[in-house]
């Protein structure tokens, strides 16, 4: 494994995991990659509170030289925010020293999943108000405020693509819902 690829995910799943180790920078990175890494630890998702890489987006980094390459996984094929995210990785990274040119491509080779999410990605989901299913939409809601699963769903149309609206009986507070999209 070379350029801070991460291998796909394959095999099977422990269902009790709340996260599979794909938050970590490759440890093969190169110093010139890691560089890279560090300033896309930085960038947040326009739609979300939480960095574009704890939220399992950055597929690869590879750095020749000048040259960059940053592959993305994005949530939603038609995800709104994808094209903001592109932009903001193209400026940040060109800004770095020695890098002349910046190549951001999307990859729907392995789809996003649940599992791309970081352990601090769920907590800052969670802290910011979201409920955050561990592998799929099915699984009961657990509020994000009182830690109930007495929740139903009210619609499964939220403020963006991926995420649903639903409502906590025992807090009675309403609760958007991270919602994947292979469900």
């Amino acid at each position: 494994m070379s350029g801070g690829h991460r291998p796909p995910l394959t095999g099977p799943v422990d269902a009790t995991a709340v996260d599979v180790p794909v938050d970590a920078r490759p440890v093969d990175a190169t110093p010139g990659e890691a560089e890279v890494w560090r300033v896309l630890e930085q960038i947040e998702d326009p739609e979300l509170p939480l960095a574009i890489t704890d939220l399992g987006l950055v597929r690869e980094v590879r750095r020749d030289g000048g040259r960059v390459t940053v592959r993305l996984v994005p949530t939603y094929s038609a995800c709104p925010a994808i094209e903001v995210i592109r932009r903001t990785v193209r400026e940040r990274v060109a800004a770095l020293p020695g890098v002349e040119e910046v190549a951001v491509d999307l990859t729907f080779d392995e789809p996003w999943t649940l599992a791309r999410l970081s352990a601090r990605g769920r907590e800052q989901l969670r802290r910011y108000g979201l409920s955050v299913p561990r592998r799929t939409f099915r699984e009961p809601a657990t509020c994000p405020f009182c830690g109930s699963t007495d929740v139903v769903l009210e619609t499964p149309f939220g403020p963006t693509l991926c995420r649903a609206i639903a409502y906590c009986r025992a807090c009675r507070n309403p609760v958007e819902r991270f919602k994947p999209p292979a469900d």
